[in-house]
């Protein structure tokens, strides 16, 4: 098995670049294989690593079609949704509540 060619943090060559880079210009690796990393040191622990993959072979980014759209808009509002009283919160319920906030404290609600 070869050895992936390593470069330390921001010395990287021309023409190599991270995912996020890609995305940031509208590409994706498109099934190709790393063709390097970079390595950013750490006092107390391993080095951080990033993936470095050829803008040359890079391809570009699939546009979102009307289902996936669709996917998404169904996912985002089954996260308003209250479990225990099943209405639509108008914001994204809190994971570390699992529920609306008047659900979740309904002693300082009545208070109010």
């Amino acid at each position: 098995m070869a050895a992936i060619p390593t470069y330390r943090w921001r010395l990287a060559p021309d023409g190599l670049a991270t995912r996020r880079q890609l995305r940031a210009r509208g590409l994706r690796p498109g099934g190709q294989d790393v063709a390097a990393q970079l390595e950013r040191p750490r006092r107390r622990r391993g080095p951080l690593v990033a993936y470095l993959y050829l803008i040359e072979q890079a391809k570009p980014v699939r546009p979102m079609t009307p289902a996936k759209w669709a996917a998404l808009a169904k996912a985002n509002a089954a996260r308003r949704v209250c479990p225990e009283c099943r209405r639509d919160a108008g914001y994204v319920i809190p994971l570390s509540l699992g529920m609306c906030t008047p659900c979740a404290y309904p002693d300082e609600q009545r208070a109010a």
